[in-house]
């Protein structure tokens, strides 16, 4: 299937395959080199009194130690994603793992997936915390004290995922049915040309590189963050438990509802390129656990009133996040025959035809949370993502890079998933719209 691409999409893909690891390198090397300020080198590039190749040559450079440990890890998340079957479904109520459905695709294929992440998350952090306090195999900081030269690491495996995805679909896709070709290399190599590149039965890459190893590396970063402060200042600050223990709560429950995940936008609908291959490897570790960052090279110890707010804010945008998901989860499994808020949930009928001419029937959940705002659960996240940046006080600009980022992700994911929709649904779904009229903001937006 071949499809034209706009200008306006391409100048956006060009942009971000020069910007993105540029952002990277920039914020880490902020930190780094400057304490974390975001306009000190920007001054100093302004004034003279450093260049770009001397900010380069300050960097520390790729070391064997840290592909060896990155080697080492990401083998590892390797072995336990496809040599480990998922038993913690037999023993945690409620808890969805082992062999479970993904969503049709578009040309109307249903692909199986092993769900053992939660399974995955709970041996490495076993280990992690054995080797801490009694094995002793090595430090705790590990993470942070070869931070730079992993960065290195992660964008070479990005790059080699992107590449060998990019080359795989012409010469080898997993379902050709499910390809979608532009005629645009940059934008074919970016967004991706395969819809779920597999290697073998089970490899599938969407669902190891999302979430393995890039989120179960997430809470060890922050944990190696906090073993850092210890290290240097002989405490850990209650900003860095509050970062340490939000964050973990958004990727334990990524974890407990991985199989949820199996029907979200980036198993759905997204191809598999260069913006999920690199962005899973680099973009997500690096940056998304800034906060905890930050907090090592300007530790904050927040005032009580200040560290309730956060958590309460954190906390109650979780509850939302959750509760959202889980409403429309319910109206799925159950195919409206549930109830939310105490009532028979209120549904809009849809049909729409799958690229290999099928019928469909679909419903459109206008209930609970719902019929509020159409992405409620994004207006959680959000209020998750502010509560991180609001752990790290007010003394520099770079924490709250993460709430910008996520603003305009989610934003630009309501207006690309509904423009999606629209086309899918049609006159249905301007029902919809017209029965559910705000994105996030109920009365504003």
């Amino acid at each position: 299937m071949e499809q034209e691409v706009d200008w306006f999409s391409l100048t956006g893909v060009i942009l971000l395959l020069c910007l993105a690891p540029f952002i990277v390198f920039f914020f880490i090397m902020a930190c780094d080199q400057y304490q974390c300020s975001v306009t000190q080198p920007l001054l100093d590039l302004y004034s003279g009194k450093a260049t770009f190749l001397s900010i380069w040559n300050q960097a520390s450079s790729f070391s064997w130690t840290s592909a060896k440990i990155y080697a080492i890890w990401v083998s590892f998340q390797v072995f336990l994603y496809m040599c480990v079957p998922d038993i913690t479904h037999k023993v945690l109520p409620g808890y969805v793992g082992g062999v479970q459905e993904g969503a049709r695709t578009p040309a109307g294929l249903i692909n199986k997936y092993e769900i053992n992440g939660l399974q995955s998350w709970i041996i490495t952090h076993i280990l992690w915390f054995a080797n801490a306090y009694y094995f002793h195999w090595f430090s705790p900081t590990i993470i942070i004290d070869n931070w730079i030269p992993l960065l290195w690491c992660t964008n070479i495996l990005g790059y080699a995922v992107s590449t060998f995805a990019f080359i795989k679909a012409y010469l080898f896709p997993t379902n050709p049915e499910d390809c979608k070709f532009t005629g645009n290399f940059f934008y074919n190599y970016m967004m991706g040309i395969e819809f779920n590149p597999r290697i073998g039965k089970w490899f599938d890459f969407k669902l190891f590189f999302n979430g393995r190893p890039g989120i179960v590396a997430w809470t060890l970063i922050n944990l190696s963050y906090a073993a850092k402060q210890q290290e240097l200042y002989g405490e850990v600050t209650n900003s860095m438990v509050l970062v340490n223990v939000l964050q973990a709560i958004y990727v334990l429950d990524f974890f407990w509802n991985e199989a949820w995940y199996l029907k979200t936008i980036d198993v759905c609908h997204d191809h598999f390129g260069w913006y999920l291959g690199w962005g899973d490897c680099v973009w997500l570790p690096f940056l998304y656990t800034l906060q905890g960052l930050y907090l090592v090279y300007n530790p904050v110890q927040l005032s009580t009133a200040h560290a309730a707010v956060v958590l309460i804010l954190g906390l109650v945008g979780y509850y939302l996040f959750r509760s959202a998901n889980h409403q429309k989860d319910l109206f799925r499994r159950t195919d409206g025959n549930c109830t939310i808020w105490g009532r028979k949930p209120a549904y809009i009928e849809c049909t729409y035809s799958s690229a290999d001419g099928k019928r469909h029937r679909s419903k459109l959940l206008i209930s609970g949370f719902w019929g509020v705002a159409r992405h409620l659960n994004y207006t959680g996240d959000l209020m998750g993502s502010l509560a991180y940046c609001l752990a790290c006080g007010s003394g520099h600009l770079l924490p709250y890079f993460y709430i910008v980022y996520m603003t305009i992700l989610l934003v630009h994911r309501c207006i690309r998933d509904e423009h999606r929709c629209h086309t899918k649904y049609g006159k249905d779904w301007t029902r919809y719209t017209a029965a559910v009229p705000h994105r996030l903001l109920p009365g504003i937006f």
